[in-house]
């Protein structure tokens, strides 16, 4: 789906001025208009709010209580869809305000993190990808590979999400769901839209594009260099225990990857069970043959200048994602700037070079037109602005401590117990915190006293707190990835509840039974006491 086509769709515009229009119209003061399920949810998120307020106790400061219930209004909101979205998405510039928990310039600065330029500069190379098809070949290409004939339409789910897996080992969870979603909606492009979408395809489409978003973080665990989460875990973890074996990227790869790969293949289970039902082969059969397939991409001929520019910067800043900072032993290209330039700034730097670039087939021509700005999703970057507002409000407000204290009762928990305890209670954090790397900053710290506290070794406590962190897969908000492929408009938030439920209970079990065997004999615990 072209990127014009997605700020277009039912979820883009900021008010619904048509149909309040013709509402208004047939019954203006109509009370049988105002009570309606719609009407019930635009008043809990405010009703969500004051119980609240009147009935919830802190010991801590009363802003930590605020915080609280603003997070009951805004989250009924964004998960009942009551109000459009980017209205949603700008409550915390006044809420934040009147309940004391923040001033308007702080909130506004959220909305402008390094990670909201790193999401604007990628989805620009988004719409160079889009603007010559490249995205098309590539999806011709993967499509014709794992279609199956007649069309088997969980071969084909496992070929689009292995491949993402694969390149999330490799690369920076935001590149790669960069890089895979607009190859997800060529394949998607291929089938109907509108009313004349039948429900397997529409189901088929929602697999496909959650199966992107969430393979990303899944295949990011395998590797020590896949996320930021890993490389925070063997910082601290070498900070506080400078005289224990490090963990190399070996170590963590042969504990990482099979609790990665069962994982995934528990996630593309939970996606054919949900959204894949017998009718779906018959239903796609017509729009994915095979021998359609490779005509069609036999008929794109060689690539052309354009495609090949378009593809090279592209390239080139996946690598400098990659490189920036590796280890910490070996660091990258940005210590050259004392750590100034971040992601964010580089994929804008490198995004603004389309609009440099000469088209060589179309003279006075550039690879890409400031015009093509307009299709940016910009209620999509006003979500992940919400995002780190909320981020930022949890930290300030005092509600970060008083969620990380809800770990105290572990002291007392029986060994086996304690990774699908540290797991559960860091997987649900991290929806709130926005950022993965931030969570385990928060966590990892208090977990390391803990072991202390309970003699065990600090890898059995860490190890499920990092991993738990990256189990962000019910909110919108929770990651950028998950911000990449909602602003499809192919899936919204009751999707991804639906299937982020199962998904981190699964990822929950898989761990709590590698921890206690696999990686006490990876990580040499000594069957886990200090």
């Amino acid at each position: 789906m072209p990127a014009g086509d997605n700020s277009d769709d039912s979820k883009a515009p900021l008010l619904p001025i048509n149909e309040s229009v013709e509402s208004s119209s047939s019954s203006p003061f109509s009370l049988k208009s105002l009570i309606s399920l719609k009407s019930f949810y635009v008043v809990l998120g405010p009703i969500l709010c004051a119980i609240v307020c009147v009935f919830v106790k802190f010991d801590g400061p009363v802003t930590s209580r605020n915080m609280l219930a603003v997070l009951a209004w805004v989250f009924s909101w964004w998960l009942t869809e009551a109000v459009p979205m980017p209205i949603t998405s700008m409550a915390p510039l006044f809420l934040f305000p009147l309940f004391g928990i923040s001033s308007a310039d702080s909130v506004a600065h959220s909305y402008m993190d390094d990670v909201i330029t790193l999401v604007l500069g990628s989805f620009i190379l988004v719409l160079a990808v889009e603007r010559y098809n490249i995205h098309r070949r590539l999806a011709l290409n993967i499509t014709s590979r794992f279609c199956g004939e007649p069309v088997n339409p969980p071969l084909l789910l496992l070929g689009i999400c292995g491949t993402t897996f694969f390149l999330s080992m490799w690369m920076h969870n935001v590149a790669c769901a960069v890089m895979m979603m607009p190859v997800a909606t060529g394949i998607l492009q291929r089938l109907p839209t509108g009313p004349t979408q039948s429900t397997h395809i529409r189901d088929f489409c929602r697999a496909v594009i959650l199966g992107v978003t969430f393979a990303t973080p899944i295949g990011g665990m395998s590797t020590l260099t896949g996320t930021g989460v890993n490389l925070i875990l063997v910082a601290m973890y070498k900070g506080s225990y400078p005289d224990a074996e490090p963990i190399g990227y070996n170590t963590w790869f042969f504990f990482g990857f099979p609790l990665a790969l069962l994982i995934f293949f528990a996630f593309w289970a939970i996606l054919c069970l949900l959204y894949l039902s017998k009718g779906s082969s018959q239903a796609l059969s017509a729009y994915l043959d095979k021998t359609h397939l490779k005509r069609e991409l036999n008929l794109l001929g060689p690539m052309a200048f354009a495609e090949k520019m378009v593809l090279a910067v592209f390239g080139v800043l996946v690598a400098l994602w990659m490189t920036r900072s590796i280890t910490e032993d070996i660091p990258g290209w940005g210590t050259l700037f004392n750590g100034r330039a971040g992601d964010g700034t580089v994929s804008v730097l490198v995004a603004t070079f389309l609009f440099i670039i000469p088209n060589k087939k179309r003279k006075g021509e550039k690879l890409m037109d400031w015009n093509e700005c307009k299709k940016l999703p910009w209620n999509i970057i006003l979500l992940l602005g919400a995002g780190f507002a909320i981020a930022d409000g949890v930290q300030s407000s005092g509600l970060a401590d008083r969620l990380s204290k809800t770990l105290d009762f572990l002291e007392e928990a029986p060994y086996l117990a304690i990774a699908p305890a540290v797991c559960l209670i860091c997987a649900i954090i991290t929806e709130f915190i926005t950022s993965n790397d931030a969570t385990a900053t928060l966590v990892l710290p208090l977990l390391i006293q803990m072991a202390k506290t309970m003699h065990v070794h600090p890898l059995l406590l860490m190890v499920p707190g990092a991993v738990g962190s990256q189990f962000a897969f019910i909110l919108a908000t929770a990651t950028p990835s998950n911000i990449i492929g909602f602003a499809t408009g192919h899936i919204n938030i009751p999707d991804m509840v639906k299937t982020g439920i199962p998904l981190k209970i699964a990822g929950i079990v898989i761990l709590s039974l590698l921890m206690p065997t696999l990686g006490v004999y990876v990580f040499g615990l000594n069957g886990g006491v200090q």
